[in-house]
């Protein structure tokens, strides 16, 4: 061995070349890319629990749908950037300077996060009528803002307490149930064109391409609930409900990925990207039901908790399609007329396109009705 911990690709293999038991490297390399995935969980789980609270203390609630799914949809531009931007610095500075150079954005980031972001009430930039726009279907807000601009003192809702309310459930439920279809069209994609259509990452990078640059189309769904609030007359909660309902009904042509595949590729390709497009809507407005029901200083908790629970499921739903997967090419597994890995990925595909609506109707149960939190027990 060398002696050195980090050592680039080509060199790596020539050094695994002369071990032994490589079973033992490989099990090292995969406890520590586990760790690195740790330490990347830990610094990304602040950002949503912080982007909703922001979102909530900006924007009345008819409005927070829109503006959720605007700095949603930076997620999917960042990852049309990425494969138009990392293997240019890799090939420049190395593999190890494109990790480097992308986390230090990050710190970029919380630069201007720290010194210019500040509440409504005391940023210099927002004006009287700015002011009163943000808070206008919130007068306890308002009425416990001192004229000298000092912050009223609230109690906050514990983590244990926030599991009293059948609103913590719902959300937490709709989290469970949806996150892990997003990040299975994320992971398994590529996975999914090669195997299925023979296609390396060179000849599916326009598929992904294009797949991503759809769900842009998700913006349109955070305006939504704001036209029936202003158009309809309904209660944010209702509005985005009723939204909700409706960006469910598109996953369901996944259903159809797999049996018309066989005409074109792009025919999956264009229905992932419009299942991933629905998802977002549902995600900015889902998030957005947390500002309807709870007061914002308890916002970035049940954002938390709703995470958790979507990890959850997206770890289900990964690590279930694995095994699937692997047991359909294995047994050359047949169903609905499908056969080995094909017929794995037309399961999946079936679930993913439910989940959506079981999850609208689980949230649905649980809160019908807008039920705001105005006492922390």
């Amino acid at each position: 061995m060398t002696g050195r911990w980090f050592v680039g690709f080509e060199e790596a293999k020539e050094i695994i070349g002369t071990v032994g038991d490589v079973s033992r490297v490989v099990s090292v390399s995969v406890t520590l890319f586990i760790f690195a995935r740790i330490v990347l969980a830990i610094g990304e789980s602040g950002n949503f629990p912080a982007a909703i609270k922001a979102t909530a203390e900006f924007f009345p609630k008819k409005d927070r749908g829109f503006a959720t799914s605007i700095f949603n949809a930076g997620a999917t531009v960042g990852a049309l950037a990425a494969p138009l931007t990392i293997p240019f610095i890799a090939a420049a500075y190395g593999w190890e300077a494109s990790f480097i150079i992308i986390g230090a954005l990050g710190f970029v980031w919380m630069g201007f996060w720290i010194f210019m972001y500040n509440k409504p009430h005391a940023h210099p930039k927002v004006n009287a009528a700015e002011l009163a726009y943000i808070q206008q279907d919130d007068e306890n807000d308002r009425s416990q803002i001192p004229a000298d601009g000092s912050v009223a003192v609230r109690r906050k809702m514990s983590f244990a307490q926030a599991f009293k309310y059948r609103q913590t459930w719902a959300f937490a439920a709709g989290k469970f149930m949806t996150d892990g279809v997003w990040w299975f069209f994320l992971f398994w994609t590529p996975a999914y064109l090669s195997s299925v259509y023979s296609l390396d990452s060179t000849e599916s990078a326009w598929h992904i391409f294009v797949l991503y640059a759809l769900t842009l189309l998700s913006i349109i769904g955070g305006w939504l609930p704001t036209y029936f609030v202003d158009k309809q007359g309904m209660n944010p909660y209702a509005g985005r409900m009723k939204s909700m309902l409706i960006f469910a009904f598109f996953p369901l042509l996944t259903l159809l990925a797999q049996p018309l595949g066989h005409i074109s590729v792009w025919i999956p390709v264009i229905i992932i990207g419009i299942a991933g497009a629905a998802h977002q809507a549902w995600s900015a407005n889902i998030f957005s039901t947390i500002g309807d029901m709870f007061p914002r200083s308890s916002i970035a908790t049940i954002t938390g908790i709703g995470g958790m629970a979507g990890g959850v499921g997206a770890f289900l739903i990964n690590k279930g399609s694995g095994m699937l997967f692997d047991y359909s090419v294995d047994t050359n597994m047949k169903f609905m007329g499908f056969t080995g890995i094909e017929s794995g990925y037309f399961i999946i595909f079936s679930i993913c396109a439910v989940s959506y609506l079981i999850g609208w109707f689980i949230m649905k149960s649980l809160v019908p009705h807008y039920s705001p939190i105005t006492d922390i027990d």
